[in-house]
């Protein structure tokens, strides 16, 4: 008896008491994963679901707030409908395992601060309008302890429907930061969020330490507002996490 109460108060004590979140694309990578991936899919003969809805590079509509964002996401990952989850999560690993290795995949200021969150024991978590396919390696090279991101939806026949549950977009990540938290009896004042666009802008207000990383004029303002900490957009190569 005397043995297992020690071992369980220990376990207790290592559980680390704040997180630390990150946006993925042009956060934590120099790319928006989305499109980068379906141009994988596309090039090794993978289906469009959708024929066609919309433009995969559509930046007119990236640049809008969250709300269009939303709507986007959902467009796009119709294209997938009638995919195996299975080949989505091989070609994941196959886009993953070539980007990683260009010269400027990672913002550099971003993956330095992963490690260090990492090394001091935090939990790390990508949170990402993205989909778990284009995700997982990533979260799985930098060592991350988990992945809230949209959800693609699979239909009685195994096969994916081309829906999503939500997108994992403005307030969307907001709520998911809270309910980790939560879950995971985390101080919210104590973690640290890291986002570069507007629509993570409830994301940064939901913890205590909020990080911009680079000049979206909307979060530059709110930085100089409230004093957030600021890190630089440049870009450069990742390494392999150790082991």
């Amino acid at each position: 008896m005397t043995a297992t109460t020690r071992a369980t108060t220990t376990s207790v004590a290592a559980e680390p008491r704040r997180a630390a979140f990150f946006d993925v694309d042009e956060t934590l990578i120099a790319t928006k994963s989305m499109f980068a991936f379906w141009d994988h899919w596309l090039a090794r003969g993978g289906k469009d679901g959708n024929h066609g809805a919309p433009p995969t590079g559509d930046a007119p509509a990236l640049a809008q707030g969250p709300t269009d964002r939303a709507a986007l996401n959902r467009a796009h990952f119709r294209r997938y409908r009638g995919a195996r989850p299975d080949e989505l999560s091989t070609t994941g690993q196959e886009w993953y395992a070539a980007y990683r290795t260009t010269p400027s995949a990672f913002v550099t200021a971003s993956l330095s601060a992963l490690r260090r969150h990492r090394a001091a024991g935090h939990a790390v978590v990508l949170v990402s309008g993205s989909a778990g396919p284009m995700l997982r390696p990533l979260a799985e090279d930098l060592g991350a302890d988990a992945v809230l991101c949209t959800e693609l939806l699979v239909g009685d026949d195994g096969l994916l429907t081309g829906d999503v549950r939500a997108p994992m977009i403005g307030g969307a990540k907001a709520a998911a930061v809270a309910a980790y938290l939560a879950r995971h009896e985390l101080s919210a004042e104590d973690s640290h969020a890291y986002g570069d666009h507007a629509s993570d802008l409830d994301m940064l207000r939901a913890v205590g330490n909020p990080v911009v990383v680079g000049d979206d004029p909307e979060l530059a303002h709110w930085a100089a507002r409230e004093g957030w900490a600021r890190l630089p957009s440049a870009t450069g190569p990742g390494t392999r996490r150790p082991r």
